[in-house]
């Protein structure tokens, strides 16, 4: 798109955000041009529980569908739009309420922990929910010896390895964390000698343990801001790098593989955008029945982080 026909867009929208009262949130993942009109970026549960507290009708989640549940959940008063409907998570579509209920049956008295990477669905057959960056907490805090984990597998064995505590794990991951390797990383380790590598929970466990630091989306934005460091090399999906570069002129940042590319994240263009503003499309509700109990889940994970 020409340069003067995106910045057109992007006033427009603006503008008519500010008309309808509404607020436009971007995870770290989008593109660039998406993180720009956005009036919040950052990670998908941070922008719910920010958007809840503003006094914005609409909340417009350029993100994937999950993250607009979750906004949904916390926001009911608020009407939610997710621009483009088919942008979805393929770690969520792992589990549904049909296999964790059977999953439940099988293992009595077993709290439930899910990362909020699920279905609201999937949230309300939930002990308590959990983010990569509060996991190992969240399952700390709970009595029982023996957890249910899922749907990621990387994270429930990130997790496994700072507790006591036994985690029965779902099989379920992010394809494109999980695709990348060892031989990745000690790659661009080599060809940048000097960079930190940051690497995401969602990665398997042989490449967290070539990681300088291990952290979530925002922790990566702190640890640059707040490091001695002036190369990073950035093992998470490459929309990152965008606002690590923005908020770090002077810094330079590299992906661990250029493969780390989720294609449900570069969905939403700004004519969606617009087209979702203008016409209030891609209204994303939670029925009560869902949502209250999915609510539970997430407000326990509130308490304790």
């Amino acid at each position: 798109m020409h340069d003067d026909m995106k910045k057109n867009i992007q006033d427009a929208i603006r503008r008519m955000a500010r008309d309808k009262h509404a607020i436009i949130l971007a995870h770290n993942y989008q593109p660039p041009e998406i993180q720009d009109i956005a009036d919040l970026c950052g990670d998908s549960l941070e922008l719910s529980i920010r958007a809840a507290q503003t006094d914005a009708r609409i909340i417009i989640f350029c993100g994937v569908r999950f993250m607009a549940e979750t906004a949904a959940i916390l926001s009911p008063d608020k009407t939610v739009l997710l621009p483009k409907a088919d942008a979805g998570c393929p770690m969520a579509d792992t589990i549904n309420p049909e296999a964790l209920t059977e999953w439940i049956r099988k293992h009595p008295g077993m709290p439930v922990v899910t990362y909020v990477n699920s279905t609201a669905a999937v949230k309300a057959l939930t002990t308590v929910c959990c983010t990569s960056a509060n996991a190992v907490k969240v399952v700390n805090s709970l009595a029982e010896d023996e957890i249910l984990m899922g749907p990621d597998r990387n994270l429930a064995a990130f997790a496994a390895a700072h507790t006591t505590k036994t985690i029965h794990p779902w099989d379920g991951c992010c394809p494109f964390h999980d695709a990348l390797t060892p031989a990745d990383v000690l790659a661009q380790r080599q060809r940048h000698p000097n960079a930190l590598f940051l690497a995401h929970p969602e990665c398997r466990t042989e490449v967290l343990d070539l990681a300088d630091i291990i952290t979530s989306t925002s922790g990566m934005l702190r640890v640059a801001g707040e490091s001695e460091y002036t190369a990073f090399i950035i093992g998470t999906e490459v929309g990152l790098l965008y606002p690590l570069q923005k908020a770090n002129p002077d810094k330079i940042f590299y992906p661990a593989s250029e493969a780390l590319e989720c294609r449900d994240m570069k969905k939403i263009t700004l004519e969606d955008v617009a087209e979702s503003l203008e016409h209030l499309t891609g209204k994303v509700k939670v029925p009560e029945d869902i949502r209250v109990p999915a609510l539970k889940s997430v407000e326990r994970m509130i308490a304790i982080r």
